[in-house]
């Protein structure tokens, strides 16, 4: 049965970081035209524990895009400067559609795995109770 949780536990942490990758993404959506907004990224680390790897991962921290950030010419944009440029955002709408598509079949995977283990244990339950 250790196998059976174990395997839940890794399937979990892959759902837990599908989802707050995907919350990234929807901010960075969100804030496609707010001038100055740099998009934002998030790695997955191994998960370890007592010095080993448990084979899930771990949201690591959130990164921000480093990609120049486009100069918008509105002179009558209240941030604009004396020649009427501003900073606009970074984020590419393309680019998070792609991204967003990617982390909801991860999650989506992730989820139907953790049915299946459920399933089997739950079906391993019922041989052993005979």
């Amino acid at each position: 049965m250790s196998e059976f949780s174990g395997a839940l536990g890794v399937l979990s942490s892959g759902l837990r970081a599908q989802g707050q990758r995907l919350r990234h993404i929807a901010e960075n959506v969100a804030n496609v035209d707010t001038p100055g907004y740099r998009r934002k990224t998030i790695e997955f680390d191994p998960e370890v524990e007592a010095g080993r790897r448990t084979g899930g991962i771990a949201p690591g921290p959130v990164r921000l895009s480093q990609a120049d950030l486009p100069r918008i010419h509105d002179p009558d944009h209240p941030m604009a400067d004396a020649q009427g440029y501003y900073d606009g955002s970074n984020v590419t709408l393309v680019t998070e559609i792609a991204d967003a598509r990617e982390a909801q079949r991860s999650y989506e995977a992730n989820l139907k795995m953790f049915q299946q283990v459920r399933q089997m244990s739950s079906q391993l339950l019922d041989i052993l109770k005979r």
